[in-house]
């Protein structure tokens, strides 16, 4: 039962992140600021620094073909992008002290990557008429200060919960 843990809170955080989606767009003085939530990324980094690289990226292929077909309509860019960060996010931390403040970082900086490489491929395809000065402005940045209010909130957890020794050798046991 308990290696299912971190399977099902990804597939909890996949399904709150169209919830916290309804607080956006936010107008603000005539402006319109669009917030997307990356709580599944941010959980995937959490894996990948913190217990697996292995299963980050299995979770990461999962999850991304999920967001693939349940909130666009291209399969695969998602399913390639998830590895793909928390391949990168291993590669960064073996370069820099594993500490609680550097991986909250490292997770703001990858959500950057995501949202960059994710608008480029939409205006690849034109899917978007948005310029990169207006989708740093309106998405970009609003997007970071949401995200970097959930990564405070639950990085302590994620980190707690991934080095719990216990928890995973009861999982050998099973």
């Amino acid at each position: 039962m308990i290696r299912f843990i971190f399977p099902l809170i990804g597939v909890l955080l996949f399904f709150f992140e169209p919830v916290f989606s309804l607080f956006s767009p936010v107008d603000i003085g005539g402006e319109q600021y669009t917030l997307v939530p990356r709580f599944v990324i941010v959980y995937l980094i959490f894996i990948a620094v913190y217990y697996s690289r292995k299963d980050a990226v299995l979770y990461g292929i999962i999850l991304g073909l999920l967001y693939d077909m349940y909130h666009i309509d291209i399969i695969g860019l998602y399913a390639f992008l998830y590895p793909v960060i928390c391949l990168l996010a291993v590669f960064l931390i073996k370069h820099v002290y594993r500490d609680m403040t550097t991986v909250m970082l490292l997770s703001l900086v990858m959500i950057i990557v995501l949202e960059i490489l994710s608008y480029f491929f939409a205006g690849l395809i034109s899917l978007t008429s948005i310029s990169f000065g207006e989708f740093v402005t309106s998405r970009l940045l609003p997007t970071m200060i949401a995200n970097s209010l959930y990564i405070g909130m639950f990085s302590w957890f994620f980190k707690v919960l991934f080095l719990d020794k216990d928890l995973h050798q009861q999982n050998e046991f099973m």
